[in-house]
């Protein structure tokens, strides 16, 4: 980065430092800014101690100091070209002497270099006291670092083209005059030649350092395009994946549409720098013209890369998603979707120019069974501007449906790869064709793989398949990934079922929770880090009622009936009935705690505490609730109700301290109906419904009496 860049970014602390240097007069902080670029790349060292070079510099300082002020003519700034005007007849002092004029600058550039040392050197201090969330943020600003850093140098870029053109036509007047004027005096035409022939060697030169300056920048940009490409935008589309399963990523892409437009931009100036080199040497060429020699290869790179960055730069921003699905990606047919693309290279001109078309599954598979489907609905938008609150040129369909083809895969060279509706993976693919400044450009933007059912009862397994992929899967193109598909990792698989929870109730599961859940999977381990769970062992293992859908089925009773309770943390959930029983038997008589069943599916149930004629502690758990059953009466309106009876059939609530130690009523209270007792909306279907006795052999007479649908508490 540009040495004057770099100070323009300081912490005040040491910017304040440069304020303070510019304060003499020698070099004026305006000079040092807008003719930065040129002022970095002369030999001022070799300046002070040379006089002819000193001189040269000097003169051309004046002259740039001249174009400068043109431009603020152009501009009709007013007090700038006042400025550059005193500044420029104050630089006139060192015509004697410009050897002073290139100390004096290579003194100001040198204290800029001591502060930057300064502030690197606290920067490194302060780095080691960083934490590691901190790189993300870091690396985002050191991208942000390297975006100005181009943008000055396409600045200082179109300041070198408009100081070449200026040299051209001097030289361009000089031999004009030269043709003009009849010389007969040898010695002066020899003397005029040697200017002019001077002047030559001068505009080549500039050429050539104009071309090398142009290798820079594409150099530069190169590697911005590379960061971009293969690392800002992978990562985003692995966010992309991970938040479609429930992960809490952010997939915003301002930013990332930032950067794109930014390089995108100089891209297309350089291509303009590269035209105006072309229309001088039309006016002007010689022998060995480096332009004519560079430029082509130039030109060719400066394309490619272009078309690369736009090729990448038109993504599925808002995945395919049905309004009452489980989550994005699985599509039922007849059933209208939405799904919304962006194209990140930001072109206000090219706002509702660019028509966006939807298909499917151009690269299907030839395998067995292997259905294809129609879009239908509105398949042609146009990107704009409008849709997108940030103001993104975004296509967003909102009402797609698919309907399947009557005829079907199959005949020759089809594999023997079948697979089931749940598993068969679909891409939907969006064209467009990019148009600006000559440049045209076909751009494609493809979907993650969804998953296609034709009823309801599919859902859960469909879901179960997208979990899959997209918590394994990178390679978003990959539709015959269930024809081979990996195990998960415990700490892959662990997180992505945390997610489900903190997707449908912001909350998440903690270790004792996930640990419950491996213990149920691989047994009682010291450790779960090497153990992996398979596809099958997840969803196709004790059909139908797979790991998948016991868990799935609490995920729904939670988010359905309990999410309140869950959120606030009152419900341990994922816990063994070994590990219940150890819990409770050291705690007082009373204290109880809410799990779900292991083997209802979609049921949560209690345990407490009570006391044996010995005084032992004697663990009681009542049948597990189903979501049907928490849908007529509230989970908290049973535990304040709840009755078992005594011997002398007094009925007594024997939940008391919800476990560790805190009284019921403090827990519970605020998600109780405000009326109580018999005024209670539940108290009657309570009493003719879900009665509730203990099954010990001295209370059967008691039980027996009970109305049919009682709930039995087990020992």
């Amino acid at each position: 980065m540009a040495q004057w860049e770099k100070l323009r970014q300081l912490p005040a602390s040491y910017s304040q430092q440069v304020h303070e240097l510019y304060d003499r007069n020698d070099l004026p902080m305006d000079v040092r800014h807008y003719l930065s670029a040129w002022i970095e790349k002369q030999e001022w060292q070799r300046a002070a101690r040379e006089h002819d070079l000193a001189m040269v510099l000097f003169q051309v300082l004046l002259e740039n100091l001249d174009i400068q002020h043109s431009r603020f003519v152009q501009e009709e700034s007013f007090l700038l070209q006042h400025n550059i005007r005193r500044y420029k007849q104050n630089f006139q002092r060192f015509l004697d002497d410009p050897c002073a004029l290139a100390y004096t600058i290579l003194w100001f550039l040198g204290k800029e270099k001591e502060i930057l040392a300064s502030a690197d050197l606290a920067e490194q201090v302060q780095f080691l006291h960083v934490e590691q969330v901190a790189m993300e943020t870091s690396s985002q600003q050191d991208l942000e670092r390297k975006m100005a850093g181009l943008r000055d140098e396409v600045q200082s870029m179109e300041h070198t083209m408009i100081c070449l053109e200026e040299q051209q036509d001097e030289f361009d007047f000089k031999c004009q005059t030269h043709k003009m004027e009849a010389v007969i005096d040898e010695a002066v035409k020899k003397d005029q030649m040697k200017v002019l022939q001077a002047l030559v060697n001068r505009l080549d030169q500039c050429r050539k350092e104009t071309l090398s300056d142009l290798k820079k920048l594409l150099d530069r940009t190169d590697a911005l395009i590379d960061i971009l490409v293969k690392k800002e935008l992978v990562e985003w589309q692995r966010r992309q994946q991970k938040a479609c399963i429930g992960a809490p990523d952010n997939v915003c892409l301002d930013q990332l549409e930032k950067w794109f437009s930014c390089v995108a931009v100089c891209l297309f100036q350089v291509r303009e720098f590269l035209g105006k080199l072309d229309e001088l040497v039309g006016k002007m060429s010689y022998d060995n013209d480096p332009v004519k020699a560079q430029k082509p290869a130039l030109q060719r790179r400066a394309d490619t890369l272009l078309k690369n960055l736009l090729k990448s730069s038109f993504v599925v921003e808002t995945q395919p998603s049905m309004p009452q699905g489980k989550g994005p990606l699985v599509l039922r047919t007849n059933v209208q979707f939405s799904v919304k693309t962006r194209l990140l290279v930001k072109f206000p001109e090219l706002n509702h120019s660019m028509k966006v078309n939807v298909s499917m599954d151009k690269e299907a598979p030839k395998s067995k069974g292997y259905r294809r489907f129609n879009v239908l609905g509105t398949k042609s938008k146009a990107l704009n501007m409008t849709e997108c609150q940030s103001g993104g040129m975004v296509a967003d369909f909102r009402h797609l449906s698919l309907r399947e083809q009557k005829s079907g895969g199959g005949g020759k060279g089809v594999s023997d790869i079948s697979l089931s509706v749940t598993e068969e993976l679909h891409i939907i693919y969006f064209d467009t064709e990019f148009e600006l400044k000559g440049l045209s450009v076909e751009l494609q933007a493809s979907s993650i793989p969804v998953l296609i059912i034709s009823n309801s009862s599919q859902q859960q397994s469909a879901w179960a398949s997208a979990l899959w992929f997209n918590m394994l899967s990178p390679d978003t193109k990959d539709v015959v990934f269930f024809a081979n598909s990996p195990a998960a990792t415990w700490q892959q698989f662990g997180e992505m079922l945390s997610w489900q929870f903190l997707s449908a109730t912001k909350r998440g599961l903690n270790e004792d929770q996930l640990e419950m859940i491996a213990t149920k999977l691989f047994g009682k381990q010291q450790n779960y880090d090497t153990q992996k769970v398979s596809w099958s062992k997840f969803s196709k293992e004790n059909t139908p009622d797979t790991f998948w859908v016991w868990f799935d089925g609490i995920v729904m009773m939670v988010k359905t009936s309990l999410e309140d309770l869950w959120r606030d943390g009152l419900i341990m959930g994922f816990v063994s009935k070994g590990k219940e029983k150890s819990l409770l038997k050291k705690k007082q008589r009373g204290t109880f705690l809410l799990r779900f069943s292991e083997s209802v599916i979609g049921g949560i149930t209690f345990s407490w505490v009570e006391n044996t004629i010995t005084g032992e502690p004697d663990i009681k758990t009542v049948r597990p609730f189903t979501k049907a059953d928490l849908l007529q009466i509230p989970f908290q309106e049973i535990i304040r109700n709840f009755q078992i009876l005594e011997a002398e059939n007094i009925p007594e609530n024997p939940l008391r301290y919800l476990y560790p130690n805190t009284p019921k009523d403090e827990a519970f209270a605020k998600y109780y109906s405000e009326l109580s007792g018999d005024n209670s909306p539940y108290i009657k279907y309570i009493k003719t419904k879900l009665v509730f006795v203990s099954k010990e052999t001295k209370r059967e007479s008691s039980s027996a009496a009970v109305p049919s649908g009682n709930r039995n508490v087990s020992p």
